[in-house]
């Protein structure tokens, strides 16, 4: 029996995988914003019915939305900025009897995908969470790459290249400006939109707008298919992969699998592109099943 975590955005999930990867138990609840004890109680309860059902296990995984300090042993580069300089897993360890391992919640995906997911077989794989933030994560043969400063596949914190005389370059919490993340996570997305049009709407109702036929949406959601295939182009200049899978919720927006590998071929250092860009095969309990493996 594996048990894993996904500590996202707007939910905390916990799944119970038997040995052959099937989920026995899923259970979700929404994230506290903004508050770490809350967020700690969520996770300790969450286990405790994991308990309730099975007994106490030895081992949790937990995929969270930034990297844990090779330094200090604490979380850094977290878009859920209350887990900044905490030390979770010690936290949680004052509690809990099992042994706490953490992961980027990209890599949580790129290795779920690539082990028996969209992208199992293939050798160079980059997952993408296009959620509440902009993640990335590499895996390579079979390997999820982390990097000397946990940082590998950390793409959302690049600069959006190529940009447009109307692409604006607003603040990032992580200090700079222009970063992949405000275009390209829902927030960021919904935020454009309103900058653009006047008027606010999340990114669900910005997609569903845009399948409807609404002409502002539609033009969003063509400008986002730009701002993706240009950020996505960058990362395949460099590390050149088979598949690029997106998970998050706006991986659900089918329009973009077919629009953005006709634009990415113009920024693309190739004469031909090959990568194949897919939905997530297990969608949002991806990432989690990730973390149980951990």
């Amino acid at each position: 029996m594996k048990v894993g975590i996904d500590l996202g955005g707007t939910k905390i999930e916990a799944v119970v995988l038997n040995d052959d990867n099937h989920i026995l138990l899923r259970e979700r609840m929404p994230t506290p914003q903004g508050d770490y004890a809350a967020t700690l109680a969520i996770i300790i309860s969450l286990v405790r019915r994991v308990e309730s059902e099975f007994g106490v296990f030895p081992r949790l995984g937990i995929g969270i939305p930034g990297a844990v300090s090779k330094q200090t042993g604490r979380i850094k580069n977290a878009n859920s900025t209350c887990l900044i300089g905490r030390d979770l897993a010690a936290d949680l360890s004052a509690t809990l009897s099992q042994t706490i391992v953490l992961a980027n919640d990209a890599n949580c995906l790129a290795l779920s995908e690539a082990s028996d997911g969209a992208a199992a077989g293939e050798d160079v794989v980059f997952a993408v969470i296009l959620g509440t933030g902009c993640g990335g994560g590499l895996v390579v043969n079979g390997q999820v790459l982390n990097g000397v400063n946990a940082i590998a596949g950390e793409w959302g914190h690049n600069p959006l290249p190529w940009p447009s005389e109307k692409d604006e370059m607003h603040p990032c919490y992580c200090g700079q400006k222009g970063c992949l993340e405000t275009f390209l996570s829902g927030p960021g997305m919904a935020m454009h939109f309103e900058k653009r049009y006047g008027r606010p709407l999340s990114a669900q109702a910005i997609s569903e707008g845009a399948e409807a036929g609404e002409e502002v949406c539609r033009r969003h959601m063509e400008s986002y298919a730009h701002w993706l295939a240009k950020g996505l182009a960058s990362v395949m200049n460099v590390v050149d992969p088979d598949v690029i899978v997106l998970g998050g919720g706006l991986s659900n927006v089918d329009f973009l699998y077919r629009r953005v590998p006709e634009l990415w071929t113009q920024w693309v250092f190739s004469d031909r592109v090959d990568t194949r860009l897919v939905p997530a095969k297990w969608g949002d309990s991806s990432g989690v099943r990730g973390a149980a493996w951990l």
